[in-house]
């Protein structure tokens, strides 16, 4: 009887790796916009308990975790949100810094804190490689920024996906207009990108260009601007992404409405109303 809480520890490690660790080449994982900008009470709360249950590996997430640009409130908003999100302590998340995040030295500090992350750093999970940028206080790219992107992506050329993750969307204007000689797109193409993600706007927007999937990630809580109107992309919810070898493929998750391929939408909402 001795042995039985070490057999049990071990057990509930096995679980952890069945349910939480990505399969070299075989995986899901989720990500998720914005929590705040003036954000809608209980509605993070809300995707975190849909988003549980599908068990992904990690969460990725495009940043604005706490509302900020307040010094003085900073840290108890961090901690705010570490609690939200505390019953779901074994899922892996990636954070992003957004603009609400980092603003200033000492919101810089408290977001390698809580994060547990530099504002820009990269890692692996089940064969893919994923870079995650720091463009929290630029609506462009700043200096050295793309530079260490392409130093990071010719580091990791082996890997069969490689995303790319920043809170704003800097790219989106080259996308909408198709403009294949951006420098973000430059890079993804030389490096073979398969996913450029951002949030910030709040609106789920999608383009493929010359062969790279441009996504802006819709509210994970967030205020909801313009229409309004969920054909618009303007609604709250989730992304799961499936991993299989090179394959990768994303189902979008609408609080309160239907689950639908992310090719079902465009650079203007919904293709088909």
């Amino acid at each position: 009887m001795r042995r039985l809480p070490a057999i049990l520890a071990v057990l509930a490690v096995v679980a952890w790796l069945t349910v939480y660790a990505a399969p070299a080449g075989n995986f899901h994982f989720v990500l998720l916009g914005d929590r705040t900008g003036d954000a809608r009470p209980g509605v993070y709360e809300r995707i975190w308990r849909e988003l549980a249950v599908a068990q992904p590996a990690f969460v990725l997430s495009s940043g604005d975790t706490i509302q900020g640009l307040n010094d003085a409130t900073a840290e108890a908003e961090w901690r705010e949100a570490r609690r939200a999100i505390e019953p779901y302590r074994r899922i892996p998340l990636y954070l992003a810094p957004g603009n609400h995040d980092i603003w200033s030295d000492t919101s810089e500090r408290l977001f390698r804190k809580y994060a547990e992350r530099a504002p820009h750093y990269s890692f692996d999970s089940g064969g893919a490689h994923f870079t995650v940028l720091d463009n929290s206080r630029s609506d462009g790219w700043p200096s050295g920024e793309l530079e260490w992107l392409e130093a990071d992506l010719r580091e990791h050329a082996a890997a069969q996906v490689k995303f790319v993750l920043s809170h704003r969307p800097s790219w989106l204007l080259d996308a909408a207009l198709g403009n294949t000689n951006g420098p973000l797109h430059v890079i993804a193409k030389r490096y073979g990108v398969c996913c450029v993600v951002a949030g910030h706007v709040h609106q789920l927007i999608h383009a493929d260009l010359d062969g790279v999937t441009y996504i802006s990630l819709p509210s994970a809580g967030g205020h909801l601007r313009l229409s309004g109107k969920y054909e618009d992309g303007w609604f709250f919810g989730w992304t799961d992404v499936e991993v299989k070898g090179r394959d990768v493929s994303f189902q979008v998750h609408a609080l309160d409405r239907v689950t639908t391929p992310l090719s079902a939408w465009g650079r203007a909402g919904l293709l088909v109303r």
